[in-house]
């Protein structure tokens, strides 16, 4: 998703972009698919059961880290043969391997790599979750069962490092958070990274008719509406239960907020976590459709993200867009976006009481135009498509050293 929105940013500002994916889902012209369908699934499912060997023929965490042991040889293809510069976005599951990244940077063509999560910087992990390995050297990895120190992510950082050494590519973090984390990273040192969010489209989350995105979804019209969203639910990582609990604390200590106040929970198992909530609740299921994602948020009085661990999350960005004051825990780049009682409200981490003080201070206390409008406002000047946009054409002119790319 973040990826095909910076591709329409660059051709909107007169840059000539092409996506090249895994598995295609949409009929957009500039997204290309990789041949052969049946060996991208192929080169899936080895990674994964070379992964499930790994973990001892566990399921846990089988899909929170990568080992890039198969993919495709992107240099043989004509996209890539056309290709001033190639800019490297999520290649993890069976999309490129390592030795297929050798070939891109051996291929004389400038590199940009866009990091959505910190794999780029680590051994195997997207999520570091607190390790600090990845600042020294990956090994004896809390994700592998076993505790040895040369384990799996010892050979892979091994792998990764002989990749770079000699090798420059420019990284590009999504949020200021991920930025320094990478910085940091002994994996990375000496290559550049610089930090640019995600853009989105303000023609399509924007501000509309309250009301008739609630109709639309068959929302009441008479409560104030909490909106929670996640591809799913039920994952631990998103914090629904830290909002549970702030449900609860206010069902005791606002007890009015039984009758005017709902929760609304936006992807998958939603059902699941909306029968033991406090707070009267509408599960609206995992939606695909772009006209009914945004009447969800529109549908919103606040937005609320408590996640445990984060880089720059849409979803934060998406609610804004639409005059939707946001919270979330202060964690990775979700700082970044809520500025604390401008336009949202940033809790403490892992605090369900200060998330339910702030749910109460922006549905009852402060000023919700004013948090409204600071929201919109936020988005304009630092996510807007043309904005994030021009940065990315800096680099490209940067790492080309020409400057023919115009906006």
């Amino acid at each position: 998703m973040a990826a095909r929105r910076l591709m329409e940013a660059l051709n909107n500002s007169g840059v000539k972009a092409k996506m090249l994916v895994r598995d295609k889902e949409t009929s957009h012209i500039s997204v290309c698919q990789l041949p052969h369908a049946w060996r991208q699934r192929w080169h899936f499912l080895w990674e994964r059961w070379c992964l499930f060997c790994h973990l001892h023929f566990s399921r846990r965490h089988l899909f929170e880290i990568d080992m890039a042991n198969a993919g495709t040889d992107i240099t043989r293809l004509p996209e890539f043969a056309e290709a001033d510069i190639i800019h490297l976005a999520w290649v993890n599951q069976g999309m490129l391997s390592l030795q297929d990244m050798r070939k891109i940077m051996d291929s004389g063509k400038p590199v940009v790599w866009t990091m959505h999560d910190m794999w780029p910087a680590t051994a195997i992990c997207h999520l570091t979750l607190g390790c600090q390995r990845f600042r020294t050297q990956c090994g004896d990895c809390p994700y592998l069962p076993g505790h040895a120190e040369h384990d799996l992510a010892t050979r892979i950082w091994r792998r990764k490092a002989r990749l770079l050494r000699g090798r420059q590519i420019h990284f590009v973090a999504c949020s200021q958070w991920l930025a320094s984390e990478a910085r940091s990273s002994r994996l990375l040192e000496g290559q550049p990274v610089e930090s640019i969010p995600n853009p989105i489209d303000t023609r399509v989350f924007r501000p509309g008719d309250k009301a008739a995105a609630r109709q639309l979804l068959g929302l009441p019209q008479n409560r104030r509406l909490i909106l929670f969203a996640s591809q799913r639910a039920t994952n631990v990582n998103k914090g629904m239960g830290y909002l549970a609990e702030a449900c609860r604390l206010l069902a005791e200590q606002h007890p009015e907020m039984r009758a005017d106040t709902a929760l609304v929970v936006l992807g998958g198992h939603a059902e699941e976590v909306t029968a033991h909530l406090a707070l009267p609740a509408y599960p609206l299921g995992y939606l695909t459709d772009t006209a009914r994602i945004v009447a969800a948020y529109r549908a919103a009085d606040l937005f609320v993200l408590p996640s445990l661990s984060e880089n720059l999350p849409n979803t934060i960005m998406e609610a804004m867009a639409c005059g939707v004051p946001c919270i979330g825990f202060g964690v990775g780049g979700i700082a970044e976006e809520i500025d604390h009682q401008t336009n949202g409200y940033v809790a403490a981490y892992k605090d369900a009481a200060d998330l339910a003080r702030g749910i109460h201070w922006v549905l009852a206390e402060a000023d919700h135009d004013l948090l409204s409008a600071e929201a919109v406002s936020k988005v304009a000047r630092c996510y807007a498509q043309r904005t994030v946009a021009m940065r990315y054409i800096d680099i490209y002119n940067k790492v080309l050293d020409k400057g023919y790319l115009e906006a």
